[in-house]
Formats: C-alpha cells, sequence, structure tokens
C-alpha cells in the first residue's frame, strides 16, 4: 500500500498531494487535500516510541482544550484513533496525523526584540497550561535531550574530532555536574516542550502565531523550558546576552521564574549548546548523509566560545536584575584586601594598581568577583589553560583512587617519569620528583655539588631560581635587590648576554659575552660545581641568551669539571613554540634540567632531569625523599598535561601564535618608537619600553601599559631590574584573536598616553 491509498483508507482523503520534508531521525510528509494542510509523521515502530507518541496526542489535545489553538492538533483516523503502527514497505511503523500550522518560522525570518520578548511570553503561558497535565510515560522517560539527562551526551564526545572544541564541551559537562545535578531533584518540574527552537516557532508581525514539533517533549525542569528558548533566540547573535534578556522578561511577565532557577541558567544554556554540537558530531559520524543534524552546529560552536568568555557572575547578575532580583552579594574589595591582610603579610605583593579579587577561570579568560571577564595574556603556570577539564578530571581521578609517597610501587609513576624522559635527548634520562620549581633548583645545587665535589656557582645577571635558601644564594635577581641578603662567597655572577642593552650588540654577541665569562671562570681562585642559567632571562626583562653564548660556555664549564644547569621552569613544555624546551634554541643540551610551573598546569610539581652519571653519584649519599614529590595525584596531572599539549598541538600553536604576536608587536614599535625591543621565543615575550632618545628604560610608560590593559580587562605584567619591560607570557590556548585584542589594547593604551 503507498501512502495516497493509505490516506484514503485510514482518513477518507481523496485528492491529496504529498511532498516529502527533511527530518532528524523520522519521515514527515506535508499532505494537502482540498486547501487543508496536514503533516503526516511517520516512525519505526518501537514500544517505547509508541507509549511516547501516544503521550504527546494527549498533551496536544490537552493544549487544544485550554484554548491554546497555536499548537498542531491530531487528526482521528476513521476509526476514531490518533495513533496507527501498519505495515508498510515490508517493516512496521507509526504513523499520525496533525493539522498544518500557517506562519512564518522565526529562522527564515530577521528578529527583532519585540519578537524574542513575544517568544518567552508565548512559551511561559503555555508552560502555564501545561502546567497541572500529568503524564507516567513522559516522567519515565530519560534521554539525551532532556538537559537534567545532560551527562547522557558525554558518550558522543569522542565524536568531536577537534580536541580543542572537545575539551570546551568537556569542561561544560564538568561544570554542570558540580553546578546543576545536586539541585536537580529540588526544581519544580512539570511537562514542557523542550525544543522552542527557532524552526519550531511560527511568528507574523513580530507576534508568535505557533509552536510544531512535540517530538522532544519531556517531563523536566521548569527553567528548562527557559533555557532552551533562551538558547535559540541568542546563538546566532553578535550579543548574545541581550536577546537572552529580551526573553527572559516576555517569559518572567507571564510566568515568574524562581530565584535560584535565574542562578542556573548559564550552564544550562552552556549544557543545551553541548547537546547540540555531541549530537551533531555523533550523527556526522554514524550518519554523514544526514545535513538536518548539523543544520545548527555552526551557530552553535560560536555561540560556546561566546559563553565561555562571559563571566557567570555577570550573567547571573544580568539575569537577575532582568527580572528584579538583587545582584549576587560580593565581598567589597577594601573588605577583601582588609581580611587578606589581617592574616597575609603584605610581603606577598599583589598585581596592580587596583587588584583583582579573582573568582574562576576557564582557559585564557578569569572572571572576577564583579562579573568581569580578563583576557589572561599573563599567567604562564595554567600552561595548557585555566581549569582544564582533562587536567581537572585526572586529579580527581587519581585523588578519589590513591594519593600516597614514592615508598609504595603504583604504575603513575613510572608512566609519568617514562613520558617526561621522552621529551628530552638520550644523556638526560633520570628524574627526580619534587613539589616545586623551586624545591627542583635546591635540589639540582645539591646535586651539582654531590657530583663534583666542589661548592662554587656561577649564576646570571639577573637570574630568579626559587625562594628556598639555597634559590636565592643563586638568585641575582633577589641577593642583589636592595633588601637582599648579598652575593655569596660560594657565588660567581656572570654578566647576562643581552644582546639589546647590553655591552655587545652585534651579530656576535654571544660569543664575546661567553669569553668574557670564560675568562671569569678562569681568574677564579675556585673551580665552579655548576653553572646555572635560563635560556630566556624571565626577570631580565624576558631577554634570550644571545645567540652562540651557551655554545661557548658549556665546554669551558664542563673543562673545569662543572656542569651545566639549564632551569626550564619557565621556558619549558613547549611554550618556546618551535622548541619543547629552551636549551635546544641554543643547541646544547645541560647535564642538569629544573622544571617546575607549567609541569601541573597549577598543581605544585617540579622536577630535576639529569644524567646516569649525576644520578649515580647523587645515589651514594644520603636516601633522597620528598613527601609529595612524585605522589600519585601530581604524576597522574603532570601525565595529562603532556597529552593535552600533544593531542592539541599547542606546542605548534605556541610557535605559530607567538610569531604572529611577534610581529603585530613590532607594527607598533614602528608606530610608537617607545618600544625599544620586541624579543623572546614562542608565547614568552618581553617589549622594552624605553626613552628612544638614549634607549634608557621607561618606567613610568611600562606601569602605565600595564594598569591601563588591566582597566581594558587584559592582563600583562612587567619585568626587568626597572620593571620596564613588558611582559606577556599567555596559556598556550591563546589564539590569533586573543593577540590582536592585547595589540588593540595597547595601541588605545598608547594613544591615550601620548593625547
Amino acid at each position: 500500500m503507498n501512502l495516497e491509498q493509505l490516506l484514503t483508507k485510514e482518513f477518507g482523503f481523496k485528492s491529496q498531494k504529498i511532498k516529502k520534508l527533511v527530518g532528524y531521525d523520522n519521515k514527515n510528509y506535508l499532505v494537502t487535500e482540498n486547501n487543508s494542510r496536514y503533516i503526516l509523521k511517520t516512525y519505526h515502530y518501537s514500544q517505547y516510541l509508541w507509549d511516547v507518541l501516544g503521550s504527546e496526542n494527549k498533551v496536544l489535545i490537552a493544549l487544544k482544550d485550554s484554548g491554546l489553538d497555536t499548537v498542531p492538533s491530531p487528526i482521528a483516523f476513521l476509526d476514531g484513533s490518533f495513533i496507527k503502527n501498519i505495515s508498510h514497505n515490508k517493516e512496521q511503523i507509526i504513523i499520525r496525523l496533525l493539522t498544518f500550522l500557517e506562519g512564518e518560522f522565526v529562522g527564515d525570518t530577521t528578529p527583532t526584540m519585540e519578537i524574542a520578548n513575544a517568544i518567552g511570553a508565548f512559551v511561559a503561558n503555555m508552560n502555564k497550561k501545561l502546567n497541572s497535565l500529568e503524564n507516567y510515560v513522559l516522567r519515565a522517560r530519560k534521554w539525551e535531550w532532556d538537559l537534567q539527562y545532560f551527562p547522557l551526551n558525554k558518550k558522543y564526545l569522542s565524536a568531536i574530532t577537534d580536541s580543542k572544541d572537545r575539551n570546551l564541551v568537556l569542561y561544560f559537562f564538568q561544570h554542570f555536574e558540580k553546578s546543576i545535578v545536586p539541585v536537580l531533584p529540588t526544581l519544580r518540574k512539570q511537562i514542557i516542550h523542550n525544543d522552542a527552537n527557532e524552526w519550531n516557532i511560527l511568528v507574523k508581525n513580530n507576534e508568535v502565531t505557533g509552536i510544531i514539533d512535540f517530538g522532544d517533549i519531556a517531563y523536566s525542569p521548569l527553567v528548562n523550558e527557559l533555557a532552551i528558548a533562551i538558547t535559540y533566540i541568542a546563538y546566532d547573535k553578535e550579543k548574545p546576552l541581550n536577546w537572552v534578556i529580551a526573553l527572559l522578561k516576555g517569559y518572567h511577565s507571564v510566568n515568574p521564574v524562581l530565584e535560584e532557577e535565574i542562578d542556573l541558567l548559564y550552564y544550562l544554556i552552556a549544557a543545551r549548546l553541548c547537546t547540540s554540537v555531541c549530537n551533531s558530531a555523533h550523527s556526522k559520524k554514524t550518519d554523514p548523509e544526514n545535513n538536518y543534524a548539523s543544520i545548527s552546529e555552526v551557530n552553535a560552536w560560536k555561540t560556546l566560545r561566546k559563553w565561555i568568555r562571559l563571566n557567570p557572575i555577570q550573567v547571573k547578575n544580568e539575569f537577575r536584575q532582568a527580572v528584579g532580583f538583587s545582584p549576587i552579594e560580593q565581598l567589597a574589595l577594601d573588605r577583601a584586601l582588609a581580611k587578606r591582610f589581617q592574616h597575609i603579610s603584605p610581603i606577598l605583593s599583589i598585581s596592580y594598581q587596583k587588584p583583582i579579587q579573582m573568582e574562576a577561570a576557564a582557559f585564557q579568560y578569569m572572571y572576577d568577583t564583579s562579573g568581569n571577564t580578563f583576557l589572561d595574556a599573563y599567567n604562564n603556570i595554567p600552561h595548557v589553560g585555566h581549569s582544564h577539564p582533562k587536567v581537572v578530571a585526572a586529579g580527581q581521578r587519581q585523588m578519589s583512587k590513591l594519593n600516597t609517597n614514592t615508598r609504595y610501587v603504583y604504575d603513575v609513576l613510572g608512566e609519568y617519569a617514562e613520558k617526561l624522559l621522552s621529551k628530552f635527548p638520550k644523556p638526560l634520562n633520570k628524574v627526580f620528583f619534587v613539589n616545586s620549581g623551586s624545591a627542583a633548583s635546591d635540589l639540582a645545587i645539591r646535586m651539582a655539588k654531590t657530583h663534583t665535589k666542589r661548592q662554587h656557582i656561577m649564576v646570571m645577571e639577573h637570574g630568579y631560581h626559587g625562594n628556598t635558601q639555597t634559590s636565592i644564594d643563586i638568585s641575582d635577581y633577589k641577593f642583589s635587590n636592595k633588601k637582599g641578603q648579598g652575593q655569596k662567597e660560594y657565588i660567581l655572577k656572570t654578566s647576562i648576554p643581552d644582546s639589546y642593552r647590553g655591552k655587545y650588540t652585534t651579530t656576535d654577541a654571544g660569543v664575546l659575552f661567553a669569553k668574557d665569562a670564560i675568562n671569569e671562570l678562569e681568574s677564579t681562585n675556585e673551580s665552579i660545581a655548576a653553572f646555572i642559567a635560563e635560556p630566556i632571562v624571565g626577570c631580565g626583562g624576558q631577554v634570550p641568551l644571545a645567540d652562540g653564548y651557551l655554545k661557548e660556555i658549556y665546554p669551558a664549564v664542563r673543562k673545569q669539571g662543572g656542569v651545566c644547569i639549564s632551569d626550564e621552569v619557565q621556558t619549558g613544555f613547549s611554550r618556546l613554540g618551535k622548541y619543547f624546551w629552551g636549551f635546544e634554541m641554543h643547541e646544547v643540551i645541560p647535564d642538569i634540567v629544573v622544571l617546575g610551573k607549567p609541569m601541573g598546569n597549577g598543581h605544585p610539581i617540579g622536577a630535576v632531569v639529569v644524567t646516569d652519571e649525576i644520578a649515580a653519584s647523587f645515589e651514594k649519599g644520603v636516601e633522597f625523599f620528598s613527601s609529595f614529590g612524585g605522589n600519585p595525584v601530581s604524576c597522574a596531572v603532570g601525565l595529562t598535561v603532556l597529552e593535552v599539549i600533544e593531542e592539541e598541538g599547542l606546542q605548534q600553536q605556541a610557535e605559530e601564535v607567538g610569531n604572529y604576536y611577534q610581529k603585530e608587536l613590532r607594527k607598533l614599535q614602528r608606530k610608537y618608537p617607545v618600544i625599544g625591543d620586541v624579543r623572546g621565543a614562542g608565547l614568552f615575550i618581553g617589549i622594552d619600553m624605553v626613552h628612544p632618545e638614549t634607549k634608557n628604560t621607561n618606567h613610568q610608560l611600562a606601569q602605565y601599559l600595564k594598569n591601563e590593559l588591566r582597566n581594558q580587562n587584559i592582563l600583562i605584567s612587567t619585568d626587568g631590574p626597572d620593571d620596564s619591560v613588558l611582559k606577556t607570557k599567555p596559556p598556550l590556548c591563546f589564539t590569533k584573536n586573543n593577540v590582536d585584542e592585547v595589540i588593540d589594547a595597547i595601541d588605545n593604551a598608547m594613544l591615550q598616553f601620548y593625547k
């Protein structure tokens, strides 16, 4: 039996015209009979679907009986039923017929704020009419498109091919589980339409004329209906919050939202966007020919990337204000500072003239307690991004399973050590884990002294290696400070090989600086145990060691019987883009490498990597033990950081974005001669502010720019002997668009400064 015969037999139609419509997972047809139009819907039979469709019909009939004539009405078969299971083309299918609603889809119009407001009011009115309707089939329904069951979509994460996109979605899964799941049992629930999108709502003259497709109907928290409608009115807009507020006001005016519901909307909206992209990815994988399933994917991704930039506190407060609730109260800055200084010494300094009260962070964005979002172009500790969900999950998972010390045997210690050492050249094949870069520097010096049986250490001018006593002793940045302890007798300090403002500025500056340092080595009465330097001297003003310097000085140190230490706490783990480790840019291999900061993406972990020979010397002494070094949680976190760097291609991103960053900064340099030098590698960049006539440091301008960018919600900082070098070392997920924001902000700040 064909469809024409079926319609004649079951509904008495005689002159019908049939047109197939696009659909997601069922076949729909537009039927015209005597100038009346209907929708014939067909489905593959299952008992579950039969029960759900029967419930949907009951809801539509109830809405019609309530006086709402802007929804489809089920059309009865000749025998009086509203749904049938028949055999068609050798398969069992379910069929039903609905009235066709006339009107224009929101998706085909140029929407207005009036439409957004009207949609809110319409959906609210529909929800009020559904409030008392009961249906136990719908109560029992549990599936991916019902937001209360959002975690069911996790199984589709692997279908998202881009790892950065996948981890963005994973971030919102984690926050849904933290912020939404615990309160779900307390929310008011009822039957909701569950899919008030732009292709289901009909409008005319800024009024809603109908809503179709109740196929996603669910018994769910009422606020989910609002969250879904909000998602689709906003998800293709340049400024989504404006549209959200218009719809929210319309809804609240008809069916008031509760205060506890308002505060959930930020993560519910994100969850709906994530549901959309997860299911689109899954559909592309399982049914690549079905373009309908991916129709909204592009806009969903765009909105999701905009959403991560919005501070959840800002969103909550704007939503609260829209419906008349008071904003979330936060501790005032002056009170927060007073509380801090009541227990914390002011020697622990605070950034910026106007300090920032931070509440949370995600990837390259940080959120303060006032609702502002800051672009983080400064913090190099959250190496792969603030709160990176894979790193968070690894720590949580391991912490819930086992956390102990290295006196026990556990697999993740060996796994992490093997993975970490695979990133080093072969001579460096033993690792000692500690819990900070400072502890690593301290241990490296201890190992060097043990191996060489000498005490003297050669250090770099302006170098910084940590906060332990030994680390301070080898850090010129600390001991030469006017408040510092002064240079210890066992320390030999050599000049920083700065080819911009140093003694030598020609192409052979590195060789010349090295000759001076070697002369100092040879003229001292004591042979040194070690020479330690950063490949790029951070506290010196982001100064890369001049080309050829280490290639000259390393052999001279070894000739005396000393060892060479590379401090990679800031430069390591692919921050420099082309090079995974800073020593690689100088074409040398050190004997000892110090690691810290980015290893754990904010989790406290450090390490010393050495040769077999040095490890063997150290093993002859007293036992080495670190309570927290190499613990299972640290190892799980560190291992995941390495995995994220690889799977997200962050080394290549650091190189590409870093090169672009320096290129754009040099354009500014040509415009503003006060930018004396742009230097660094990858996403480790210094911008030396000067008085152009003399090349003297320009402390005032650097401080102005740092604080002015902070006022524009962009975080950078300053460094160097006169604190006159802007430093920018953002998380490696930083993008070229982020660079453009920083460049525009510096440009605007410069223009203001010279007005």
